[in-house]
């Protein structure tokens, strides 16, 4: 039996400097999907399939059967950016997880992804001793991103087959008292954090 909190708000509204993080919702999968096609975005993850749309199509609706998801939206030109979302499924009690990130490659290399998990983060924590982030072993983009925000690697080995292959899971904890360091220390430039 999976426990998911009640008091937390999994969809909220995020505001940043540049990002707004808002509900996901049906009509947002077009817009997301036309980034989402795009291989590259996909080519270090454990599953390079969601290029696909029947595959992405799975991703999104399992994202909204799962207390929802939220689209990052760049406050500059008003246009989806890229998607994010909380999830209890593969935590203990207590716990929340960040994950199923992905950006255009436009956002890559900036401040943009530094501020989505800066808020995410300072939402999840105001609930949340710890926040879990669950990791591709092998993407280690995404892994040596958490850890330049403080993430520290547990004891986790989650194994699995998708698409007939085994996909190993690592896994990366940020606690309040990591967020609050981290984020007071690089304040000013806490975007350019991942």
């Amino acid at each position: 039996m999976r426990i998911v909190s009640t008091a937390f708000d999994f969809q909220p509204t995020l505001k940043g400097a540049l990002v707004e993080m808002c509900p996901a919702t049906e009509a947002d999968f077009e817009p997301l999907y036309a980034i989402a096609s795009d291989p590259l975005i996909w080519a270090v993850h454990p599953v390079p399939e969601r290029a696909q749309r029947p595959v992405f199509r799975d991703y999104f609706d399992d994202a909204l059967g799962d207390q929802g998801g939220l689209v990052a939206v760049d406050q500059a030109t008003g246009k989806i950016a890229g998607f994010s979302r909380y999830s209890q499924r593969f935590v203990g009690p207590g716990e929340i997880e960040i994950g199923w990130t992905f950006l255009g490659r436009a956002y890559w290399g900036g401040r943009f992804n530094g501020e989505m998990k800066q808020l995410m983060l300072a939402h999840a924590l105001e609930t949340f001793p710890r926040v879990i982030f669950r990791i591709g072993a092998n993407n280690i983009r995404s892994r040596r991103a958490i850890e330049k925000i403080g993430g520290t690697q547990i004891d986790w080995h989650e194994e699995g087959i998708v698409f007939d292959r085994k996909v190993i899971h690592v896994a990366y904890e940020i606690t309040r008292a990591v967020f609050q360091d981290t984020f007071t220390r690089h304040s000013g430039e806490s975007g350019n954090l991942l």
